[in-house]
């Protein structure tokens, strides 16, 4: 059964840490096992790891050596019917999934360990021993898998209590609630070759083939992350998951009491990242170019340098405490913007290290498993490297640094990024501006106004500006595949275009299959 990743990140390690992957040239069961079981215990909520079969190394740097050994085809079935056997000697039971794929002419096996909700868990010293072995705890060191002792087996003891609540089984999640766009979407971009068989699988096949169903058979339940990742509303399950942006023209403490709602961003977790970040980079970032006097040397700047948004976006969604019904808030001032998650940093990152805002290791990890897909969506670039990432590129930028504040029990993570200091108070005009552009088109809705062909495009509301905006970029794209891009519902896009080519804004030419879009009016 293939895997919800592709071998040649792996391989390579793109996207996935090296502590998270062990090679092996063949088939060792009895190292192999202390791996199986030192993944599934996950004592660094890291996510599991996975164990390449079939693949050597070099000593000094342990990548891959290319191209890789192999194993023999025949041996294959023989290793699986094993595997049978030695998975119940884990105790509790644990069940890793497996995937042959074929690597540079040779077939290699993937063994996936998702970390267990039952942990900890123990195996014999020795799987093939007939007549029994010791059994023990075993964790990942590094790149290496040791046994649990003194005081690291009882932190391990103690993580029975502390299962992640994005791992949680949730009773209301249905399969319904789960978009086969939205899961197709995902398994193409990581490249698993899961993605071809959509059409072709109960869908439960392959989310349990994903690791996403809990529980005994009798009482499957979907885990929380597969409604985060896989469900256009994940509100209906977790309330007010969305973004909300609030400008503040004259500052927050200046005026407080002049404000305005810029936008409420929803959908899927992915989703909301993508079309926050979008918004922010349409509506703020900007870039100038100053000549100083006595130098021929150009400066360039942006307001906000992207990178640093996009960090600070998607950690608040990644960090976010989906059991509290706060959306993440983002507050836009001629100086600066604040992002804002319920959910504060882990107890493990002390006060101190809060305070530098240079580097925030933390030892245990909300939702450790959306982090996992939003890495491998390059969405976010690893563990605790979001700081320093962000306060790289403001430096970079020539920007202050940026700030990080919570509260004593930790209930709010806040992040303030500078606007750069020349660009003076450009965020206000654009907070202005926006406010103008919003006031308008309320006022026509009020009067009844619409858009006509003489008017052109002037009043046309922003989601239909998008529809419109994307028939630009691919005039030969379907009404499907701009619901898909857009989020909009595809009835309210098929809508919406017929109203345009009513007014002569748009037309279709050709037949439905092989035709194309031509925008008339300018």
């Amino acid at each position: 059964m293939a895997l919800a990743i592709n071998i040649d990140d792996l391989l390579n390690k793109q996207r996935i840490e090296s502590n998270r992957i062990e090679f092996k040239k063949g088939w060792n069961p009895v190292s192999i096992y202390h791996s199986v079981c030192a993944f599934a215990n996950d004592f660094d909520d890291l996510g599991g790891g996975y164990i390449v079969v079939g693949v050597d190394t070099d000593d000094k740097t342990g990548v891959a050596i290319r191209p890789v050994e192999g194993i023999p085809i025949e041996e294959i079935d023989d290793i699986l019917q094993d595997m049978v056997g030695y998975n119940n000697k884990i105790a509790p039971y644990y069940m890793p999934r497996t995937s042959t794929e074929e690597v540079d002419g040779k077939t290699v096996l993937v063994i996936w360990c998702p970390a267990g909700i039952n942990r900890p868990y123990s195996v014999p010293e020795n799987v093939t021993a007939k007549n029994g072995s010791k059994e023990y705890f075993y964790i990942r060191s590094g790149t290496s898998s040791i046994i649990a002792k003194g005081e690291v087996l009882d932190e391990l003891r103690e993580l029975a209590s502390r299962v992640p609540f994005d791992e949680r089984g949730n009773p209301d999640i249905r399969l319904e609630d789960i978009s086969t766009l939205l899961l197709r979407e995902y398994l193409v971009k990581v490249g698993s070759k899961l993605a071809s068989e959509i059409n072709i699988r109960p869908l439960q096949e392959i989310l349990e083939q994903m690791d996403l169903f809990v529980g005994p058979k009798e009482n499957r339940m979907l885990r929380n992350v597969a409604a985060m990742m896989f469900c256009e509303n994940p509100s209906k399950f977790f309330k007010r998951t969305q973004v909300e942006i609030v400008y503040f023209p004259e500052g927050r403490l200046n005026n407080p009491s002049n404000l305005y709602e810029g936008a409420v961003i929803k959908g899927s977790v992915p989703q909301i990242i993508d079309r926050t970040l979008e918004y922010l980079k349409r509506m703020l970032v900007m870039q100038s170019i100053i000549k100083p006097e006595n130098d021929y040397r150009s400066r360039k700047f942006y307001t906000y340098p992207y990178q640093a948004l996009e960090e600070s976006v998607t950690n608040s969604l990644y960090h976010r405490d989906y059991r509290e019904w706060e959306p993440v808030v983002i507050t836009v001032e001629p100086d600066s913007i604040t992002i804002q998650n319920v959910g504060g940093p882990d107890r493990s990152i002390s006060a101190a290290d809060i305070s530098r805002c240079d580097i925030l290791v933390s030892k245990r990890y909300r939702n450790r498993r959306l982090g996992e897909y939003l890495k491998e969506l390059d969405m976010t670039e690893g563990r605790s490297t979001g700081i320093p990432t962000i306060q790289n590129v403001l430096e970079n930028n020539g920007s202050p640094r940026a700030t990080v504040v919570t509260d004593e029990d930790r209930t709010f993570f806040r992040i303030t990024i500078p606007c750069h200091e020349a660009a003076g108070n450009i965020i206000a005009d654009i907070a202005h501006k926006d406010a103008s552009v919003k006031a308008s088109r309320r006022g026509a809705r009020k009067s009844g106004l619409q858009s006509t062909p003489e008017s052109g495009l002037q009043s046309t509301p922003e989601s239909t500006l998008k529809i419109i905006e994307q028939i630009q970029n691919n005039p030969q794209i379907t009404m499907t595949e701009i619901a898909n891009v857009t989020g909009y519902s595809r009835s309210w896009v098929a809508k919406t275009i017929k109203r345009l080519q009513e007014q002569n804004i748009i037309k279709h030419i050709g037949s439905n299959k092989n035709g194309y879009w031509e925008i008339i009016t300018k």
